[in-house]
């Protein structure tokens, strides 16, 4: 029986065919196999050429032409939008001829959702792509440990300034877990998806205008997101970002946080809590009047207040051994939602009815202890037994801001602008669903720092691809009719041929699938 086999030569990188022929061995009755050299296998169209039987190409008078039919329309819309957002120059200017194996994988990654990176080779013979070559594991692995730090901080530099430069820039963290133990900053910790393993914590910053991220940083695994906040001002100052403007959740408040951002003269929108004293002395004056209809929006149903206040700012100086204080500006901007205050309250009244439950059957619960005394006053008689009545004035106190919730800044705007800020740093959060599910970046699987290091900055490139397209889906309500992975689809299966000494040629393009080009902003492809 006779089968080709594929060898690769380690010294020189060619793959070899042989044809491979088994044969029964009578003395010592086993089976064995005669290999005989067929010749070398083209790497991109797998063609195998003729040699003279001693690794070299058997001359021939004949002409042979060399010629290649790949699918080119996915892989072009991102060509298309890597030179429209500068990704393709700033990474050439950062990593030199790396920059096509970057932008390779990185196709890869968006168009095989979930696909692990051994099966790029059959990728590889598919498509037309930057690198135009096969990627296998060895040399992935030494991609990802060639980015280094300083290329990815210039990059990051490049990038940021190509955006909008009035844009608040949202900032969040998320958690990554990982069964390496071999890595150093893999620290149990929160995990905002609750899942047991050791983690590390990776920290994005996105344009809230542009929908586009730009910076990211990886974190040790056990760190507060309230902790890493002026690392990421320090940074800023780094890569010459003295005027981002922030917007981030309520993980991120701390009075040494909101100082630190007064003292770098940063611009931000931060969620606070209702139970901060200077939030609960700024309502009151107009907690009566809150819930008129001047002060109501139509568009987000709820009722809203915005109350310029000051902020004592505190600087410790150790070069002068003081603390210097003054008085800032600062605006808290109020909101109230009617269901959500029912929904609050209604959760709350059947938590107390469980709690008083537990406390006449005389069922206690040692962790609830605290809750008893402070919601109950609870009386024991020999003949009446236990009698539990409820603290009306602390249950009232904690009801009063049911239904409200705050964020505080430091530029002059009204509760409405301020919350449409906040809103849209929601994309952070899909970016992170982004990386976790169709980047398969929900537990790590790799054991060396710089492996990782590498392999997250070629995942933030695909996450630039990805967000773009999903800003223009949104914006020109391409969802009502696609998906992402069907719009993609739709687009794969347009060809290219090409030819030695002849221009590439794009095969036949719908006029739907033109119009998808239109919609991204991108211009359709035609033969070069």
């Amino acid at each position: 029986m006779a089968a080709i086999v594929h060898q690769k030569d380690k010294r020189s990188g060619i793959t070899y065919a042989y044809e491979s022929i088994s044969y029964w061995d009578k003395e010592k009755q086993q089976s064995r196999a005669k290999r005989r050299l067929i010749g070398r296998v083209n790497e991109v169209s797998g063609e195998i050429v003729k040699t003279d039987g001693r690794g070299h190409k058997k001359k021939s008078n004949a002409i042979t032409v060399t010629a290649t039919r790949q699918f080119y329309g996915a892989t072009y819309l991102f060509d298309a939008i890597g030179a429209k957002l500068g990704l393709v120059d700033d990474l050439k200017a950062c990593f030199g001829d790396r920059y096509k194996q970057i932008l390779s994988l990185a196709y890869y990654l968006i168009l095989e959702e979930n696909s692990p990176l051994y099966r790029f080779e059959k990728w590889n013979h598919l498509h037309q792509h930057p690198y135009g070559e096969d990627i296998p594991s060895q040399r992935s692995s030494e991609l990802f440990g060639s980015i280094d730090e300083s290329s990815k901080q210039k990059f990051f530099s490049l990038q940021a300034k190509r955006r909008e430069k009035e844009e608040y820039w949202a900032y969040d963290t998320t958690s990554i877990s990982s069964y390496s133990e071999q890595l150093k900053q893999v620290q149990y910790g929160y995990n905002k998806e609750h899942d047991p393993l050791a983690q590390i914590n990776l920290a994005l910053v996105f344009g809230e205008k542009s929908n586009l991220p730009f910076y990211y940083r990886k974190l040790s695994g056990n760190i507060p997101d309230s902790k890493t906040l002026q690392h990421l001002l320090d940074d800023f100052d780094t890569l010459g970002f003295t005027k981002a403007k922030l917007v981030m959740d309520r993980g991120f408040y701390s009075k040494s946080n909101v100082n630190a951002l007064y003292k770098g003269h940063r611009k931000f929108i931060l969620s606070a809590k209702n139970s901060l004293s200077f939030v609960k002395k700024g309502l009151e004056p107009i907690y009566d009047t809150f819930r008129s209809f001047e002060h109501y929006s139509e568009q987000y149903e709820l009722y809203s207040h915005t109350v310029q206040t000051k902020w004592e700012y505190e600087q410790e100086r150790p070069y002068k051994g003081d603390m210097l204080k003054s008085d800032k500006r600062i605006y808290i901007h109020y909101y109230y939602n009617i269901e959500r205050a029912a929904e609050e309250e209604t959760a709350f009244d059947k938590r107390l009815i469980g709690l008083r439950n537990e406390l006449i059957t005389q069922k206690r619960i040692a962790s609830h202890e605290t809750l008893y005394n402070k919601y109950f006053i609870i009386k024991q008689t020999p003949k009446r037994g236990v009698s539990v009545e409820v603290k009306e004035d602390v249950v009232n106190a904690v009801k009063r801001y049911y239904g409200f919730f705050v964020l505080i800044s430091n530029e002059t705007m009204n509760s409405i602008e301020a919350l449409e800020i906040y809103r849209n740093k929601d994309v952070v959060e899909k970016a992170f669903g982004n990386l976790k599910e169709r980047l398969n970046m929900r537990r790590l699987l790799v054991s060396s720092e710089r492996n990782l290091d590498g392999k997250l900055f070629i995942e933030f490139i695909a996450l630039i691809y990805l967000s773009y397209i999903k800003k223009q889906m949104q914006t020109q309500e391409m969802y009502k009719h696609y998906t992402l992975q069907g719009m993609l689809d739709k687009l794969d299966v347009i060809e290219c041929y090409q030819s030695k000494g002849h221009k590439l040629r794009v095969g036949e393009v719908l006029e739907k699938q033109k119009e998808i080009y239109r919609l991204l902003g991108v211009t359709v492809p035609s033969s070069l």
